[in-house]
Formats: C-alpha cells, sequence, structure tokens
C-alpha cells in the first residue's frame, strides 16, 4: 500500500524526519519548476505541513481537490486561512500548550530588560564605558507597578504566574473574561492600558487584532508606561509606535515580534531604551522540537488513526 503523500512548502528540519518515516512527503522548496510540480502531485496531496513561511491562504488550498489537513508548526495559525479551510471540511492543526512556558520566560526576560535597561547597560560595559563612569540609575523599574495582560490564553495564564511571583500587580483584557482565573478583567483595551504601568500584549495575529494597540491605547499607558509584545506584531501600529516612542507618549517598549518579518523600522533600533529581539520567543531546541513533534504527530494521527491531536477553533473535533 503506497503511503499518504502530503506536501510540505519549506523547509522544517524539525518535523521532516518523524514525517518521513510514514508519510510520502513532497518538498516544494527543491522542484526546479514548483508550479509544473505542484500541477503534477496536487490530486494525490492530502496533507500540508507548513509553518508561516508559505502563506495557506483559499487559493493555495483549493489547488488541492482530496486535502483533508494542514498541520502547522507553531501556535499562531494567522498565515492558514482556517475559516476557509472550515467551508472546505480541511482540519487545521496547530502546537498549543507545549511552548507556553517557554514563551512566558522569555515575555518575563524581556520585561527585566525593558524596565532595567539591562541591554543598554551591557552595551554600556562593552564598549569600555565603565571605567568612564556607571550605567545612569534606572527610571524605571517593576517595584509597585500593574501589568496588564492582553490574551488571557494558555501563555497569558503562565506569564501571569510568573509575574505575580515578581510580586506585580495584574490585571487583563480578552474579547471576553477568561476561565479559571480572578485576575481583575478590563473589557476595553483603552482602559486596562489606562489601569496599569505596563502593557503586555500576548495576542494572535490576524484581521481581529491587526493595529488593536494603536494611538489611544498607547496614549492612556502614559509618559511611564511600557509596551512589551511577545504575540506578534501585526497587534501593534509601529507608526503610532515610534511616534509615541520619539514624543515621549510612552516610556519605552520591548518587542519580539514585527509587524514584516525579517525587516523591522531602523527608527526603532535608534531608541537607545527599546529592547529588540528577533522574534525567539519558543526559541530553545528544547521547545522548538516538542512543536515540531506535535506537527507531524497532528499529521500521522490523522491518517493512522482518524483523529487530530491539538485542533484550532475554527476546525473543531470532533466536527
Amino acid at each position: 500500500m503506497e503511503p499518504t503523500e502530503i506536501l510540505m512548502p519549506g523547509p522544517m528540519p524539525l518535523v521532516l524526519p518523524k514525517l518521513e518515516t510514514r508519510l510520502k512527503v513532497h518538498k516544494l522548496w527543491e522542484a526546479s519548476d514548483r508550479t509544473a510540480h505542484l500541477a503534477g502531485i496536487a490530486s494525490r496531496v492530502k496533507g500540508i505541513a507548513t509553518g508561516g513561511h508559505v502563506k495557506v491562504d483559499a487559493s493555495f488550498m483549493d489547488q488541492f481537490p482530496n486535502l483533508q489537513i494542514v498541520a502547522n508548526f507553531g501556535v499562531g495559525y494567522d498565515s492558514v486561512d482556517a475559516a476557509h479551510a472550515a467551508t472546505r471540511g480541511v482540519l487545521v492543526t496547530n502546537t498549543p500548550d507545549v511552548l507556553s512556558e517557554e514563551v512566558a520566560d522569555t515575555a518575563l526576560g524581556l520585561l527585566l530588560m525593558t524596565a532595567r535597561e539591562l541591554g543598554a547597560a551591557e552595551r554600556h560595559l562593552r564598549a569600555g564605558k565603565w571605567m568612564q563612569g556607571v550605567y545612569p540609575l534606572t527610571r524605571s523599574t517593576l517595584r509597585g507597578k500593574t501589568l496588564g495582560i492582553v490574551g488571557m490564553g494558555r501563555i497569558g495564564k503562565a506569564i501571569a504566574t510568573r509575574a505575580e511571583a515578581f510580586g506585580l500587580k495584574l490585571a487583563y483584557h480578552n474579547r471576553r473574561p477568561a476561565a479559571g482565573t480572578d485576575i481583575p478583567y478590563f473589557d476595553t483595551l483603552v482602559g486596562l492600558a489606562r489601569h496599569v504601568d505596563i502593557l503586555l500584549s500576548v495576542l494572535p495575529g490576524g484581521a481581529s487584532t491587526h493595529h488593536l494597540i494603536d494611538a489611544s491605547v498607547l496614549e492612556a499607558l502614559g509618559p511611564e508606561g511600557i509596551l512589551i509584545n511577545i504575540g506578534r506584531g501585526s497587534v501593534v501600529d509601529e507608526v503610532a509606535l515610534i511616534a509615541a516612542l520619539k514624543a515621549g507618549t510612552i516610556f519605552s517598549a520591548g518587542l519580539d515580534v514585527f509587524e514584516t518579518e525579517p525587516c523591522y523600522p531602523q527608527e526603532l533600533a535608534e531608541f537607545e531604551r527599546v529592547v529588540l529581539l528577533p522574534h525567539v520567543g519558543s526559541a530553545s531546541v528544547h521547545t522548538r522540537q516538542l512543536m515540531g513533534d506535535l506537527c507531524a504527530d497532528n499529521l500521522i494521527n490523522w491518517f493512522e488513526n482518524g483523529a487530530p491531536i491539538t485542533p484550532v477553533a475554527e476546525t473543531p473535533w470532533p466536527r
């Protein structure tokens, strides 16, 4: 019996080895003529393994008449048109839970770096400036501060646990109150920003969250406020953020994600207190391998046992 055929549009070294033991994987990036290669295999492709390097939108998906499942590497799946997949009866899966703790660790590290200017202090030392004078006392601190979490899902709750241990007061904003927490809830983002000292976004990308953190939210956060984004870059209006930093509307920002990666606005890099990371929230060998295994297991379990492991909300299972 011939193995089930799936497509991998771009290299996925943490996913491919496991998949190749059970399925036939078409490696699109190796094809000299991708259009011709897709045309030749389209009717046989029953699954797609992707990780955001290729947009699996409606037009891409519709090339495959017998497609059953799209497995996404990562908890965020805004590069996959899950709503369209649902209309076709195609399952979409992601890799939640296995990265929550790692991303939460990164979020707290990014917050500490930003509030205490640790990156700037290290650059001061490496440049040999310590001999000329101590690094200035930082204006910001976590002592006595309130952290507002935007997006109280798995990662948001993991961040809240860590933040409480640091002595921070907490509040949050969601589309609706989250179950299993007694942290104060704000039904508007502006209301939350006005109440807190630090705004930390864990929101996914997509049309519903695009530029949700805009000039009005930054103004509400205030001149001593700090913005941290560990979710998706598209959530923050970067033009408004740059303007707010220039004007002193907010104090500083720490960003692990950007609107157009791997590009980022050079103006952001020119702010000495602003901390910028190259989307490393879950980027440890340990966690990325867990993500790779789960991505592969969603495909293998579907084709061998008839059930996905972690379907997304738009394509629940059982249907």
